[in-house]
């Protein structure tokens, strides 16, 4: 247990020393208008480079992430198969994948799926 805690402490001295170190050595250079401002082939930008956020795009990424965590729930059930007995898992197993496919049948249905 003292040895992990020690190789942990050592770690954490190494890593706050190699960044003091970056801090003590590195380049400092000053403000500089042309550094700072955007680079566009030379020209001064003629608008903004903040792009409209399309609402489409993150009600598709949310629906995503929705279903990638409903498959991530999906994965132990294979596991569990000798776990359990075997009537209960075929109806877990079936109420979870209905519960997914409805989902998705209701989320095509609505349209939320059709990037347009």
């Amino acid at each position: 247990m003292f040895v992990f805690m020690g190789f942990t402490c050592g770690l954490f001295c190494i890593a706050v020393l190699v960044m003091l170190l970056s801090l003590l050595l590195a380049k400092k250079t000053g403000f500089n208008r042309e550094k700072s401002s955007p680079f566009e082939c030379g020209f001064d930008p003629n608008s903004s480079a903040r792009v409209p956020f399309s609402l489409r795009f993150f009600l598709v990424t949310v629906i995503f992430l929705i279903f990638d965590v409903e498959i991530v729930l999906l994965l132990p059930f294979a596991f569990s198969l000798l776990a359990v007995s075997s009537l209960f898992w075929v109806t877990s197993s079936l109420i979870f994948l209905i519960i997914l496919i409805g989902g998705l049948l209701y989320e095509w249905g609505a349209g939320a799926l059709e990037w347009a």
